[in-house]
């Protein structure tokens, strides 16, 4: 006896990734503007659990965003 022919079921179409995006946009908007780098650190933070990636582009962000208001405000401290 031979074996039915295997049929390939179809593949969802995968969602829009925007993981990458997001992390980068943290990342170069955090050292001018902190707090939008923060949301988008989130953004990448929140897309990358969703699609089962690594957050390190988020969590660079996050420092970034971090260093720039603690020397931020050593600046203006010092001034």
């Amino acid at each position: 006896m031979s074996q039915p022919p295997v049929i390939p079921q179809p593949v969802a179409p995968a969602g829009k990734d925007n993981t990458t995006l997001f992390g980068v946009l943290g990342i170069v908007l955090a050292l001018c503007c902190a707090p939008i780098g923060i949301l988008f650190a989130v953004l990448s933070h929140l897309q990358a659990n969703k699609n089962g990636k690594p957050a390190t582009l988020a969590i660079v962000g996050y420092v970034v965003a971090a260093l720039n208001i603690i020397f931020g405000i050593i600046y203006s401290v010092n001034r």
